[in-house]
């Protein structure tokens, strides 16, 4: 089976919901687990950091949040060129149900950026380019999810933001290498880097505890969320169909 034919095999709404029924509850499951225990790891198993002290702790909702804001986006991207190029439906329904998580996760690598540089820089705002491209990345979720609400005809506002998705995907590695084009405030890559992570392993492990609890709860949510466009979806085709028949009648 090609590529292709696997990709347009999932795409039957039907097969999907069965699909998403069954992990459902294990990515529910392992957020909650993940999250219980990465919590204890954060606040409790690793040490404080010998310059930040226990404002370091604040990394440990910062630096995932900061991940799957570009993880939601980069998917959300994929999905947009899916859409347009081969026509599938789950793709533009994937994007749109995942747009307003990826927003959720970027406000939380914003505030907590903020929270933790203001005792670090002294200051709660830089105008430098990892915080100037993380807040584009904000407008681009919210510019995406007002576009594809603006337009009577769904199908037109899902085409729109799927070309605004796949224009500002130019901002995700704008957003991962500022750090190594530009001078910033920001401190360079400590874990996803040539020669492996300069991270301690005490902090290391509650970070990807912490980042496996927010992928298991995106994929929970949007699950929830595709299941209830698909939902509605069908709603909508029902009550049209009646207007038809009743106008035929």
């Amino acid at each position: 089976m090609s590529w292709g034919q696997s990709m347009h095999r999932f795409a039957n709404p039907a097969r999907f919901l069965r699909l998403s029924a069954a992990l459902l509850p294990w990515s529910a499951g392992a957020a909650v687990i993940l999250t219980i225990v990465g919590l204890y790891l954060s606040l409790f198993g690793s040490p404080p950091d010998y310059q930040q002290g226990e404002t370091v702790r604040i990394m440990y909702i910062h630096v995932p949040a900061a991940w799957m804001s570009l993880f939601v986006y980069t998917n959300m991207a994929v999905a947009a060129g899916a859409g347009l190029v081969w026509k599938h439906p789950l793709a533009d329904l994937f994007a749109k149900a995942a747009a307003p998580i990826g927003a959720g996760f970027t406000f939380v690598c914003l505030v907590t950026g903020s929270l933790w540089g203001a005792p670090m820089w002294g200051t709660w705002w830089v105008w430098d380019a990892r915080l100037t491209s993380v807040l584009i990345l904000f407008f681009l979720y919210l510019g995406y999810m007002a576009l594809v609400n603006a337009f009577d005809d769904p199908q037109r506002g899902l085409r729109a933001g799927n070309v605004l998705l796949l224009v500002g995907i130019v901002n995700v590695p704008i957003i991962k290498f500022s750090v190594d084009w530009w001078n910033t405030l920001h401190q360079p890559a400590s874990v996803v880097k040539m020669g492996g992570p300069s991270i301690d392993p005490t902090m290391l492990l509650p970070l990807l505890v912490m980042a496996g609890a927010f992928t298991a709860y995106f994929v929970a949510v949007v699950l929830l969320r595709l299941r209830a466009e698909i939902t509605q979806r069908r709603i909508q085709t029902l009550r049209l169909s009646a207007a038809g028949e009743g106008a035929q009648g």
